[in-house]
């Protein structure tokens, strides 16, 4: 029998997940399709210019979290955000620090995209790699987007229980459009970024005055509605483009160099399960992620905790 768990996901759910669990003594591989950790906590370089793409900053409400999050502060991982208002937390290199830095002494399979996953009479998992061929464990644990990991369990014909499988069906999520726009002179967006109250955009933030290191006059990330997203999301990248930036015109305040869009198909779960994870001791699989812990930064760290933990106590008592 193999003893290893495999966490599927390097978001902060799965890197947390994993982290703990390797500090607890077990054998532990993350398998993640992308180049990168961290999942929404990315940080994207566009030619001269790094902008955050996906989440802007943090809170921490939970006292567990907010442990957590100080024990970054004193790495020198994150700061507050400058010039706000707001009890926000951002990555002093960019969201990605903590993800990067949670990383450091896991194994980690970077584009190793799991096509599907099968459950042997053996007691084992079978994880088909796009390219990569096979990987067995004993436990596995999902921390992928709900109907990802649905979809590679049906790829592999696994049946789950059926109050599991008809809560978990229910669980979608929002679309997010990011255009990622680099500008000629500084901007005229507010320096703890912007929420306009009317249009296709919910979020504008220069990357510049949120503190990245940048070698351009401004690095601004504009987040499109929900609904503007989930209309205009097959569009071209020139079709949205056009849309967006007629929209943020005032706040952007100079010419546009260049413009990206980043497409996020799971940007935020429209509802959330009724506890912080999911474990199901007598097939080894569990369920972590926002749509379990709650929503944002905080609520996917502490789903992938509250997984740790479960998955620990059966561990013991094995």
């Amino acid at each position: 029998m193999n003893n290893t768990i495999v966490v599927v996901g390097a978001g902060i759910s799965g890197l947390l997940l994993a982290r703990s669990l390797q500090d607890a003594g077990a054998s532990v591989v993350v398998l993640e399709k992308s180049r990168g950790y961290g999942g929404r906590m990315a940080t994207k370089r566009v030619g001269e210019a790094v902008f955050d793409p996906g989440a802007q900053f943090f809170t921490a409400r939970d006292q567990e979290f907010a442990a957590l999050a100080a024990t970054w502060s004193d790495a020198g991982l994150v700061a507050n955000w400058p010039e706000s208002s707001h009890r926000r937390t951002v990555g002093r290199s960019g969201m990605t620090a903590v993800p990067k830095a949670l990383a450091e002494g896991l194994e980690i399979l970077r584009e190793h995209k799991v096509a599907a996953v099968k459950r042997h009479a053996c007691g084992c998992w079978e994880l088909e790699i796009e390219d990569h061929g096979i990987v067995r464990a004993e436990r596995l644990l999902l921390t992928c987007p709900v109907p990802q990991a649905l979809a590679l369990l049906k790829a592999g014909g696994v049946n789950l229980p059926p109050e599991t499988k008809a809560l978990l069906e229910q669980i979608t999520y929002h679309p997010c459009l990011a255009l990622l726009v680099v500008l000629s002179a500084a901007s005229s967006v507010p320096a703890d970024g912007v929420t306009p109250t009317a249009g296709p955009v919910r979020w504008i933030a220069d990357n510049v005055k949120k503190g990245l290191v940048q070698n351009v006059p401004a690095a601004v990330t504009i987040h499109a509605t929900v609904d503007f997203s989930a209309k205009h999301y097959g569009k071209s990248e020139a079709e949205i483009t056009a849309l967006l930036l007629p929209a943020v015109e005032h706040w952007l305040g100079a010419s546009v160099v260049s413009a990206t869009l980043h497409r996020w198909k799971f940007s935020e779960p429209t509802t959330t399960y009724t506890e912080r994870c999911v474990w199901l001791p007598e097939i080894g699989l569990g369920f972590a992620g926002d749509a379990f812990g709650g929503q944002k930064i905080e609520g996917a760290a502490l789903s992938g905790l509250a997984l740790a933990d479960r998955v620990s106590v059966h561990l013991q008592r094995a």
